[in-house]
């Protein structure tokens, strides 16, 4: 390891390593059309990057349902499952990423709010090996915008956040990694995000490799 230059990559999983914000819009719209209500694109803005929790909270309190949010939480985790147990949807350069950064022996965790239980086809799907761990939203006691989960992988990765990139599609996301100190790099997806200085705007990760990672600390 290099204590002057980059130590880790911590990556985000939904709408950063998974087209799944498209699959969550679907079950979203099922889960409320079944508790008699309508779900739009503004809705699920709200929602970006943040945990099951909040998602079951705003949807009760949107319909004015008699339903339990554990029972609307089941709903919701049911229909991803069955749907990422058929096809997990990987963004552009999303493999090619993780390959090189496992090539290169660059240690890197996957960071999410999503619940372990939706993790795992996903972890299938990239493959577990491109891993050193996984920090999921049901094992931290904060979920992002909190710094917990990016400061929680740093600790137990044994490096710097601040020799750290997390790569991140939302602002919940970028707040949470850049308040453990890491350095960051926003791909956009439903919510625009702004440049920093400690924060880089890219395309896709079609443009992120090793070298550009590595640049971003030095």
């Amino acid at each position: 390891m290099n204590p002057g230059g980059l130590q880790a990559v911590l990556v985000d999983m939904d709408g950063t390593l998974i087209d799944s914000e498209r699959l969550w819009f679907e079950v979203e719209c099922e889960v409320v059309a079944r508790l008699g209500g309508t779900w739009g694109p503004a809705d699920q803005e709200r929602l970006v990057g943040g945990s099951l929790h909040l998602a079951t909270a705003y949807m009760k309190e949107k319909t004015g349902t008699d339903v339990s949010e554990d029972e609307i939480g089941r709903w919701s985790l049911d229909g991803m499952i069955e749907r990422l147990t058929t096809h997990v949807p990987l963004l552009p350069g999303a493999k090619e990423l993780l390959t090189g950064l496992y090539d290169a022996r660059v240690p890197t965790a996957l960071v999410t709010s999503s619940q372990r239980v939706m993790t795992e086809p996903v972890l299938d799907a990239i493959g577990r090996d491109l891993f050193a761990l996984t920090i999921v939203g049901d094992e931290v006691g904060h979920t992002k915008p909190h710094p917990e989960p990016y400061l929680t992988a740093a600790e137990r990765l044994g490096v710097d956040p601040a020799r750290c990139v997390a790569i991140e599609d939302s602002p919940n996301g970028l707040t949470s990694a850049e308040a453990a100190g890491c350095f960051t790099v926003a791909v956009p997806g439903l919510i625009p995000v702004q440049a920093n200085e400690r924060r880089t705007l890219v395309g896709s990760l079609l443009e992120v490799d090793v070298p550009f990672l590595r640049a971003l600390v030095a």
